[in-house]
């Protein structure tokens, strides 16, 4: 089977580094990855981050339209519990509207930020995130103007009118993320690089149980993993070395100046938990030279049973980013 590549970015933002150096890089990125024949970009949301600048897909996904040909352009994903699905489906009509053809809707049920982020977004009130499934069916109702007769909405038109619409996708690292996901008949996308344990079952989960909708006559899925090549295995874990640190500090709560060098990451003094947790880690990760980055992949691809993955880097220096996608490209593509 052959291989689709895709890019989700998150924005990272490198210890030394601004945040619009971050939005730059994104920028190049998508740019160098459609020259070398990726099939879509991704763009995240993260709040009240010090080591992510992406924030709003919406606002980078129109600059990214303007300074890219063809490649596809999509959110990874908006956090459909925080908004109101009407002005989610107006935005990204006006995204389609820019570039017809070209925009995915990745949306999820994650708070994408600590919880004081979610109370401001959500006006000091918690999130619920109970009505999720309720807020996907008014969303498609709204990107599709498809509103019944019996809703209180009814006549009511999504700005602009254009001729095509964006296509949703449904995010997840869960069971319950694939089943709904099935249920609606709607593309999936399994976020491995969240989520390194179950992922097959849950991906099988949706296969087996997808309900054909008039948006999606079969299945379609995807899978999203960390990913970090280089010329030999031995540089690729140097480079990797970084989010290994990355994740170690993230998860217990460390204050981040931004993604560690690998130098730093080498020199820290890790615990045997801290390792432990690296290793139990790596399970998100893909890591190695193009061929052994590519014996992964396929075997990632046979696992899903997907034709198409996409891949997150956290690099310390960009120009390794920038050959990290390179190699997997020629690799691959």
């Amino acid at each position: 089977m052959s291989i689709k590549l895709s890019v989700l970015d998150q924005s990272p933002i490198s210890e030394g580094q601004s945040a619009e150096e971050a939005l730059t890089n994104t920028v190049e990125l998508a740019k160098a990855v459609e020259s070398w024949g990726y099939e879509r970009f991704w763009v995240s949301e993260h709040h009240d981050s010090t080591s992510l600048a992406g924030s709003s897909p919406e606002v980078l996904l129109s600059y990214l339209a303007a300074k890219t040909d063809h490649i596809r352009l999509g959110s990874g994903g908006v956090m459909l519990p925080h908004y109101s699905p009407y002005k989610v489906a107006e935005n990204f009509r006006v995204l389609e509207g820019l570039a017809p053809g070209r925009i995915d809707l990745g949306v999820g049920r994650a708070p994408g930020g600590m919880p004081r982020a979610t109370i401001a977004l959500n006006n000091g009130r918690y999130r619920n995130v109970d009505d999720y499934p309720t807020k996907v069916e008014e969303l498609l109702q709204f990107l599709h103007d498809e509103i019944p007769q019996t809703h209180s909405l009814y006549g009511l038109k999504t700005s602009p009118l254009v001729k095509t619409s964006p296509d949703l996708w449904m995010l997840g690292s869960s069971s319950a993320s694939a089943l709904l996901a099935a249920q609606m008949g709607l593309p999936y996308n399994f976020a491995l690089f969240i989520n390194g344990e179950g992922g097959e079952s849950f991906m099988r989960h949706y296969l087996n149980n997808f309900t054909p909708s008039k948006y999606l006559s079969k299945p379609r899925n995807m899978v999203a993993v960390f990913t970090v090549c280089a010329e030999t295995d031995e540089e690729a874990e140097r480079v990797a070395s970084s989010i290994d640190l990355s994740m170690i500090m993230l998860e217990q709560g460390m204050e981040s100046k931004g993604v560690p060098s690998p130098e730093m990451a080498l020199k820290y003094p890790y615990t045997p938990y801290e390792l432990a947790r690296i290793k139990e880690n790596r399970k998100r990760m893909v890591v190695g030279s193009p061929k052994t980055v590519k014996a992964r992949l396929e075997q990632i691809s046979e696992d899903y049973q997907t034709d198409e993955i996409m891949l997150v880097s956290i690099i310390y220096d960009f120009q390794d980013k920038l050959k990290s996608f390179q190699l997997v490209a020629e690799a691959v593509l």
